[in-house]
């Protein structure tokens, strides 16, 4: 059957209601935003999930990506205040806030802020020594971030990081700078070697030095030890040759006898054992001994008793071989 002409506006009008609810359905992704344009004039801005627009009048502008971006900063010759050449690779996140002024305000965003970017690289740089460019790369990543963040923030985006990946000095300047490194680290070699040997040489010297004050406290000690036992020994000998003395005194010879014997004693003993001598010839025997000890006794018994230190009587002493007595 035929379609009449009824029916086929019909389905025209149908056919063009379905395209005007497509056209007017709009699905946003998450981490996009959507620029909506009304006759080319920004008019709002659609948030991800299901937006809806008016068709023929409302039509999508830029696409624009919310989501933290990074800027991949190309290397770049730049000149330190001393006036060295080095060459910097850099990198940079951003995020759009405002999709808006992102797409409104700038051209093209990406390039806006790579220029911005290199060109206070360059600043950043100029304004430093090479020394302290290589050792303060912190305070060097802080100064570009507070730039280029004021710099972006009319373009409605946010700069979070901007970081230094190399800084790459001359070839020349790397050798210098390692031959000054090595220097500086044989340098600190060679002080700590010294004060090594120093604090050796102190520590041997305390260790001398005790040593020598206990060896002194121990002569010392020693010395007194030693004066301590003359000492007693004198007292001893006082005291015995006091006790001879009073033994005599009450007519005892045999006590010196005693003391006479034994001093000679020691005397030939002493002459034989001399060291610088060979043959000792005495001309005596025991019984010449014994008859110098009775004629020692006789002496000193006609001694005491001529001068009346003795009251009493000695004894009669029994003569032994050789003309000496025994007592």
């Amino acid at each position: 059957m035929p379609l009449s002409g009824f029916d086929i506006f019909v389905i025209v009008l149908v056919l063009v209601v379905v395209v005007t609810i497509a056209m007017g359905i709009r699905t946003v992704p998450q981490g996009y935003a959507y620029t909506v344009e009304r006759f080319g004039r920004y008019s709002r801005t659609l948030t991800p999930g299901l937006g809806l627009i008016v068709p023929y009048i409302d039509q999508i502008g830029k696409k624009v990506n919310v989501m933290e971006q990074v800027l991949d900063v190309p290397s770049q010759e730049a000149f330190t205040r001393d006036n060295a050449g080095v060459t910097i690779d850099a990198v940079a996140f951003f995020q759009v806030l405002d999709a808006a002024r992102a797409s409104y305000e700038v051209s093209n965003l990406h390039q806006a802020l790579l220029v911005l970017t290199m060109t206070n690289i360059r600043t950043v740089v100029g304004s430093m020594d090479l020394d302290q460019l290589l050792s303060h790369r912190d305070e060097i990543n802080e100064r570009l971030l507070k730039v280029v963040d004021a710099a972006a923030s009319p373009w409605g985006a946010k700069v979070t990081r901007v970081e230094i990946k190399d800084i790459i000095p001359p070839q020349d300047l790397a050798g210098a700078m390692a031959r000054q490194m090595k220097a500086e680290r044989e340098k600190r070699a060679a002080i700590l070697e010294a004060e090594g040997m120093r604090q050796s040489e102190i520590l041997r010297a305390e260790g001398q030095k005790q040593a020598q004050i206990l060896a002194a406290e121990g002569r010392k000690e020693a010395a007194f030890r030693d004066a301590e036992a003359r000492e007693r020994q004198a007292e001893a000998e006082a005291r015995a040759t006091g006790m001879v003395s009073d033994a005599i005194t009450r007519g005892n010879l045999n006590a010196a006898n005693f003391i006479v014997a034994e001093k000679y004693i020691d005397a030939i003993r002493a002459l034989a054992s001399a060291p610088n001598q060979k043959v000792v010839i005495v001309p005596i025997e025991a019984a010449g001994l014994a008859g110098a000890l009775g004629g020692i006794a006789e002496l000193t018994k006609s001694v005491f008793g001529e001068g009346g230190a003795s009251t009493r009587p000695a004894r009669s002493v029994p003569t032994v071989p050789g003309g000496a007595e025994r007592s």
